[in-house]
């Protein structure tokens, strides 16, 4: 039987696959440390800066019936939510590739494409019906645990794939894209992304999850507002009216048209999140923690094993 060589100064005990030992906990193993927040997407300076231009034309696209002045053009302009609806797709789809192009590797890609699927599949099941929408649950529970850069991408592209599942492709569409996808990047940003564990993370993410849902119905309200001009004049837009009087009219129509969906859309989420977010978040860690996002793939052979006896 013959002895094995001494190993190198520096290197761990011996694992069987070749690989060093860094001393560090997590990284030997090549996998992040099990407290840490995975960073999925590695949000770089054009990321930031991508994701910061198309939140403020988001708000601009959303907002303009509200924020333009009563004497300029685009308050007057019935073609202002067709050009909005226009010009959101290209620069969603400038953002998605920006950020891909900075750090969205194979590893991630797979994940992205894992949880939109699955993200897509759920939205069927309520269709919006009554505000029974489990696909809020997911997408939030999603971008806290792998952070904002990949929440913003997989709330985009999961209502990119839902809208095809179900049919839903119309002007409404990149609004919802936009929408879906500062909810889950906002579940990325809440606070104590590495240490607040259990019932506390649950209880945060739930009341998150209930004010998102009902921000996201009052949101794409403003979306669709717009058009209804003329139709009714207590709740419609009318152009050029003082900001608090189309406020009011639009408050009013928030109460009369999709506040019966937006609470029972709440309601579910918070239910979810309760019920079953802790064997969820416990599911989406492990996959990260075996992905290993931040650390690069690399492939070397095993060295050949010696016989046991000659």
């Amino acid at each position: 039987m013959t002895v094995p060589p001494p190993r190198p100064e520096g290197l761990g005990p011996a694992s069987g696959s070749g690989r060093p030992d860094s001393g560090v906990p997590g990284l030997g193993s090549g996998r992040p440390a099990a407290g840490r927040q995975a960073r999925a997407v590695r949000l770089g300076p054009r990321s930031i800066a991508a994701l910061a231009l198309i939140s403020a034309i988001g708000v601009m696209a959303f907002g303009w019936p509200l924020l333009a002045d009563s004497a300029s053009g685009l308050a007057h302009s019935k073609d202002a939510p067709w050009l909005f609806a226009a010009l959101l797709p290209m620069l969603l789809a400038v953002v998605v590739a920006t950020i891909a192009d900075a750090g969205l590797d194979a590893k991630a890609i797979a994940m992205l494409g894992v949880l939109a699927a699955a993200g897509a599949a759920m939205r069927p099941l309520g269709a919006g019906t009554a505000g029974i929408e489990p696909m809020f649950f997911l997408m939030v529970l999603s971008g806290r645990v792998l952070g904002p850069g990949f929440g913003f991408v997989l709330g985009s592209v999961a209502m990119f794939a839902s809208a095809l599942l179900t049919g839903g492709v119309g002007p409404w569409m990149p609004f919802q894209m936009l929408t879906m996808g500062w909810v889950s990047m906002g579940a990325g940003l809440l606070p104590g992304p590495d240490r607040l564990r259990g019932r506390g993370e649950l209880a945060v993410l739930a009341a998150y999850g209930a004010v998102s849902a009902v921000l996201y119905g009052l949101v794409m309200n403003l979306q669709g507002w717009p058009y209804i001009a003329g139709l009714a004049s207590g709740v419609s837009f009318v152009p050029g009216d003082p900001l608090d009087q189309n406020l009011a009219r639009y408050l009013a129509y928030c109460l009369a048209t999709s506040l019966g969906w937006d609470l029972p859309r709440a309601l579910v989420t918070v239910i979810l999140t309760c019920t079953l977010g802790g064997t969820v978040l416990r599911a989406l860690r492990r996959a990260t923690r075996r992905a290993a996002f931040e650390v690069p793939a690399s492939f070397s052979p095993d060295p050949p094993r010696e016989a046991a006896s000659r």
